[in-house]
């Protein structure tokens, strides 16, 4: 694996990056991963919920992208996905890859692999980020603990991983002491780690610096103004 040396404890600055769900061809919002129920993301810091207009209202530095359609079968945005990266400095994708042959290749892109969707051994994949998804303080499908994940994940050759609390996406109710010891996270993965799932106030935002992350994927707290724009826009929070 590849290890980086700025990433640890206490760091001035660490990433931050806007998420974007896609789903029939329109940016979406929902909470819990219930994705069922989601809805197109008309309100908010963009006045569409197109996806090439979204990323131009919202403008970004950073931009992670969940293909909901291709993670669940239902075809895929990958032309779109395409458009929106050229218009981001990175743009992290996941499109429910399952084996290393579904990577997508493009300017800007770095694709995610989910322990949801692989079937793939997660040692068969060289680059790209781990996307480590939890339900209820497990990993899912495995049901393993996040800690001994990231644990395994050291021998593993990925550029870093994402910590994604699938059941706290959306709900505004914050990190709180269900994501669990982000200390004890951040001590069992040396490499760039960044997290996902219920940010909701620029509190969590800095206790998630203060535990050594190296970056934050936020989308509800942006859009109902808890988090300022030009922080999404600079890409870093400090």
């Amino acid at each position: 694996m590849i290890f980086y040396p700025n990433s640890g404890f206490g760091q001035a600055t660490m990433e931050l990056v806007l998420a974007l769900d896609l789903q029939h061809n329109m940016v979406v919002h929902g909470k819990s991963g219930q994705r069922a129920t989601y809805k197109p993301l008309d309100w908010g810091l963009s006045p569409t919920a197109e996806p090439i207009g979204f990323v131009k209202a919202t403008a970004p530095k950073f931009l992670y992208i969940a293909d909901l359609d291709r993670i669940e079968g239902k075809g895929n945005h990958d032309a779109l996905i395409r458009g929106c990266a050229d218009l981001v400095e990175r743009c992290y994708v996941d499109r429910g890859v399952q084996t290393p042959s579904d990577l997508l290749t493009g300017p800007h892109l770095k694709n995610i692999i989910g322990t949801e969707t692989s079937l793939a051994k997660l040692s068969q994949y060289h680059g790209g980020y781990l996307s480590i998804d939890v339900m209820n303080g497990k990993v899912i499908p495995t049901g393993d603990s996040p800690e001994s994940v990231l644990r395994e994940a050291r021998g593993w050759d990925f550029e870093g991983c994402i910590l994604l609390n699938l059941g706290f996406v959306g709900t505004e109710n914050g990190i709180g002491e269900g994501t669990g010891p982000l200390a004890a996270w951040r001590s069992a993965y040396p490499g760039r780690l960044l997290y996902g799932g219920g940010v909701a106030s620029p509190a969590d935002l800095d206790t998630i610096k203060n535990a050594g992350f190296d970056g934050a994927i936020i989308a509800t707290a942006l859009h109902k103004g808890a988090v300022p724009a030009e922080a999404i826009r600079r890409g870093t929070w400090s």
